[in-house]
């Protein structure tokens, strides 16, 4: 049986796989833009949208019945034993502003995957993967 040290041990092990997994896409996105190679950068770009197993927001808490902008959003990466996410907030163009990247396993609460290299790097990584995305309404 494994003890929760072991699965917090696979869940950030599947963070390093997806971190590593983003950072070729986003960097096959930015060669393609550094080039000003607009087929290439489609084709990047088509790879991160299909990577995603869903995208979700949500608002601001708010009364009832009144309205409320996008807030937060979520980018489901892989389920089950163990997960992982995006996790950001929205500007008020429903653009990310952040992005955190979080792993879990059974019965392990979601953890922030801070990797080993340079945090700011990873963050610039995540957003770039995240603004492929469209968050708004319809």
């Amino acid at each position: 049986m494994q003890t929760e040290t072991d699965k917090l041990a696979n869940a950030l092990a599947q963070g390093a796989a997806q971190y590593e997994s983003i950072k070729e896409m986003v960097d096959a996105l930015r060669k393609a833009r550094e080039d000003d190679d607009s087929d290439a950068e489609g084709e990047a770009r088509t790879r991160i949208l299909e990577d995603a197993l869903s995208v979700e927001v949500r608002s601001h808490w708010h009364a009832p019945g009144g309205e409320s902008d996008l807030a937060e959003y979520r980018i489901l990466l892989c389920w089950g034993g163990p997960a992982a996410q995006i996790i950001g907030e929205l500007n008020m163009h429903g653009e990310p502003e952040s992005a955190t990247l979080q792993v879990q396993d059974w019965f392990v609460p979601w953890t922030d995957f801070r990797g080993e290299d340079d945090y700011s790097a990873l963050c610039e990584y995540l957003l770039d993967y995240a603004r492929c995305f469209y968050f708004g309404e319809g």
